[in-house]
């Protein structure tokens, strides 16, 4: 890949999109805690929450191949963020104004398929951004876990003086900076074509066994924290925990995964892709064994650290993975056909983990550790081929 001038690699690419990362995990941070309490404050039950969540993986399955498709096809993925920003802050708006199972889930279905492709699409013009001024992209992608940790802590504060039902204005709000942030986004060069062959050969990683495997192993992994983001915060509130202990639980998770952000650029060579895959499935399977059995807050608290490999060191290793075997001119739609076979095997944990946390509670994180498993042996198998 050509890199830029020298005199360009210190612009301001990387302060606008650490923004940009800040931006977007400050909404979610605010979104995967407290939309199942405003499910559940608008008259949800547990397995009509978990069908709620699972039909918005569902969607993003849809949506996410859509818009990073159009990324490349035109070229220009700082305006395919905005575009999605924008869709996705009206469709919140909208949602908190409707009632009603039928009505939520339809607005909900709605944000998710507009929402879908802005994470992967702010990940492939990170990679190509960051790569074109040989920039390390940890560092910069940590500012999206810092903003989730000050999303977590306010929201802790603000759930025990908020009405459950008002939360999913803070969520708008954070949705609002996004699009506010995606309007100061740089243009990047228009990346090769994918080949002369046109959409065959944008879809010729799918036809690579090593690429298949990485991306069922980051799928396993990466959905075995369903149970975690559905039902964790209405489980540690039926436990007693207020909201100031509940955000602190979630913000130590991210904190730790902060931290292996920080210093990814100084692991050892030895360290790729796979290894990081198989250190995170290690993480998942000993955090949630050990959460199935509710565990008190005094172990509780060091079980949430092993957030920086369940979910750090999956995302690091799919990242770098990405950035050597994505083809030029197609970077958007692999980082969106990983995205989309995150979303299907994370709408079937959801559903699942509904089911699951309505029989038996948290005994439903045990169930996650078997994806966690599954996750393990094909990054196993990515490694042997």
């Amino acid at each position: 890949m050509t890199r830029l001038n020298p005199a360009n690699v210190n612009d301001s690419f990387a302060p606008r999109l650490a923004l940009a990362y800040a931006a977007f995990f400050l909404a979610s941070g605010w979104y995967l805690p407290f939309f199942p309490v405003w499910l559940a404050a608008r008259g949800l039950d547990p397995a009509a929450i978990g069908v709620v969540l699972a039909a918005a993986q569902v969607m993003r399955v849809l949506g996410t191949p859509a818009g990073t498709r159009l990324a490349d096809r035109y070229g220009a993925p700082h305006r395919a963020i905005l575009a999605a920003a924008l869709m996705a802050a009206a469709a919140i708006a909208l949602l908190g104004s409707v009632a009603g199972f039928g009505a939520i889930l339809a607005a909900v279905v709605l944000y998710a398929l507009v929402s879908g492709p802005i994470m992967p699409l702010i990940d492939a013009y990170a990679l190509r951004g960051l790569s074109l001024r040989a920039r390390p992209y940890g560092p910069v992608r940590l500012w999206g876990s810092v903003a989730f940790v000050v999303a977590n802590l306010a929201g802790g504060f603000l759930l025990d003086v908020l009405a459950p039902q008002h939360l999913i204005w803070l969520i708008f709000a954070g949705n609002g900076l996004v699009v506010l942030v995606a309007m100061i986004l740089m243009p990047l060069p228009r990346d090769e074509p994918a080949a002369p062959s046109g959409a065959a050969a944008s879809h010729r990683h799918l036809r690579q066994p090593r690429f298949l495997a990485i991306m069922a192993a980051a799928s396993l992994i990466q959905a075995s924290h369903a149970v975690y983001y559905g039902f964790s915060t209405l489980d540690w509130s039926r436990h007693g925990f207020d909201g100031k202990t509940i955000g602190v639980l979630w913000a130590l998770g991210v904190t730790a995964e902060i931290v292996l952000f920080a210093f990814a650029a100084r692991l050892p060579p030895a360290v790729g892709p796979i290894a990081l895959m198989l250190i995170g499935a290690t993480g998942a399977i000993v955090r949630w064994i050990a959460t199935a059995f509710d565990p008190p807050l005094v172990l509780l608290a060091p079980l949430q650290l092993l957030h920086a490999l369940s979910f750090g060191a999956t995302h690091l290793g799919t990242m770098q993975f990405l950035s050597r075997a994505a083809p030029a001119g197609g970077r958007a739609t692999a980082q969106g056909d990983v995205a989309t076979a995150n979303s299907v095997m994370m709408a079937c944990a959801s559903a699942l983990s509904g089911v699951l946390y309505g029989m038996g509670g948290s005994l439903a994180y045990g169930a996650m550790a078997l994806f966690a498993v599954a996750g393990a042996a094909c990054a196993l198998v990515a490694r042997k081929l």
